[in-house]
């Protein structure tokens, strides 16, 4: 005899249950102290590096559903995603992880990058200089810009070179103050008049007029 559903219980839905399942078997496996979704990450990476993308995506995407708050998930499901040139989907992990984690700098850059791969400049741009603002990362500022560079903005990239050349005066790496210090004289000559910083407006204000003094003695 076929046996039947008891009336009023449903079945759970397969990728649940497949879930459960993955996570069961990532505990049975971790080590103490290791979490069921750190050890799917662990796995994600695994099948990452022997080139099994669709066997990742699964773990990363399991981890998450274990726990919907870890970052590396997160990291490691945006970044594939984008590396597989799914800009969108990436750009949805990201969102994803802001939602559940605000102020997840990391989050930032990434969402900026996949924004960029589908032509949201703007929003990119937005993204890189929160991130960039949050951590300030050398390394991104001079992503932002380049990026900067590429949309033809070149006040704006002469204000990330400023930036630039105000942490790399702080540093012992004489290459980087001499490569910022370059850039930035190149930049002032090609903005010319319309620098705000060397060449103010008149009717700018005291602090303004004070900064292009100073900017023009160095």
């Amino acid at each position: 005899m076929t046996s039947r559903p008891t009336p009023g219980r449903s079945r759970p839905a397969p990728w649940l249950a497949a879930t459960v399942m993955a996570a069961l078997l990532a505990s049975a496996r971790a080590g103490a102290g290791v979490s069921p979704a750190a050890e799917l990450v662990r796995e994600a990476r695994a099948h990452e590096q022997a080139h099994e993308e669709d066997l990742a995506l699964r773990r990363y995407a399991e981890a998450l559903a274990v726990d919907p708050t870890l970052e590396d998930a997160y990291l490691g499901l945006g970044a594939l995603r984008l590396r597989m040139g799914d800009a969108r989907e990436a750009e949805r992990v990201y969102e994803t992880a802001l939602s559940h984690l605000p102020g997840f700098a990391p989050a930032l850059l990434g969402r900026g990058r996949a924004r960029r791969a589908l032509g949201a400049l703007t929003a990119a741009d937005a993204d890189l200089e929160a991130y960039v603002d949050s951590t300030a990362d050398a390394t991104a500022m001079r992503q932002l810009a380049a990026w900067y560079a590429e949309e033809g903005r070149p006040l704006a990239e002469l204000a990330a070179w400023r930036r630039l050349l105000g942490a790399a005066e702080r540093e012992v790496d004489g290459a980087a103050r001499k490569e910022a210090r370059l850039t930035v004289h190149a930049l002032e000559l090609l903005v010319g008049t319309v620098d705000p910083v060397r060449a103010p407006p008149a009717d700018a204000s005291a602090v303004r007029r004070g900064l292009a003094r100073m900017e023009r003695r160095r």
